[in-house]
C-alpha cells in the first residue's frame, strides 16, 4: 500500500525561499532541494532564483536529462493542493518528459555523430591516399 502524498499550500512553499530551506515547485510537485544546492551543476544561484515558487518553465527550458529527472525523486516532499495547482498548457509540456521518449531521441544522437565522422574520414582517406 502506497503512503499518502503530503499536500502543501502555495503559501507554505513561498516561505521556503532561501539557502536554509529551499523548496521549488515543478509540475505541481514540491521539492526540498536544500541539500542539493551545493551539488547542482548549474550552481546554487539557479535553484535559489526559483526558491519558493514554480520553477517548471525554467526547469524545462534547460532540458534536463533522464538522469536529472530520476535524481529529483529523492527530493520530492509532496504535491500542491488541488486549488493551488498551476494549470499546465499542453503545448508547453516537454517532449522528453518520459524516459522512453528521451531515450529514443538520445540513442540515435549518440551514434549519429561517430558514424558521420567515420564516413567523412573514409571519403577523405580514399580521395587523398588511394587516388593519388
Amino acid at each position: 500500500m502506497a503512503l499518502p502524498t503530503t499536500l502543501y499550500r502555495l503559501e507554505e512553499v513561498k516561505k521556503n525561499n532561501d539557502s536554509k530551506n529551499t523548496w521549488i515547485i515543478i509540475h505541481n510537485s514540491v521539492y526540498n532541494v536544500t541539500d542539493f544546492l551545493n551539488e547542482h551543476p548549474g550552481g546554487e544561484e539557479v535553484l535559489l532564483e526559483q526558491a519558493g515558487k514554480d520553477g517548471t518553465e525554467a526547469f524545462e527550458d534547460v532540458g534536463h536529462s533522464t538522469d536529472a529527472r530520476e535524481m529529483m525523486k529523492k527530493y520530492k516532499i509532496g504535491e500542491l493542493v488541488e486549488e493551488d495547482r498551476i494549470k499546465e498548457d499542453d503545448s508547453k509540456k516537454p517532449t522528453n518528459w518520459t524516459p522512453e521518449s528521451e531515450g529514443l531521441n538520445s540513442s540515435w544522437k549518440s551514434w549519429l555523430i561517430p558514424v558521420a565522422l567515420g564516413i567523412v574520414a573514409t571519403i577523405v582517406y580514399r580521395f587523398f591516399f588511394i587516388n593519388h
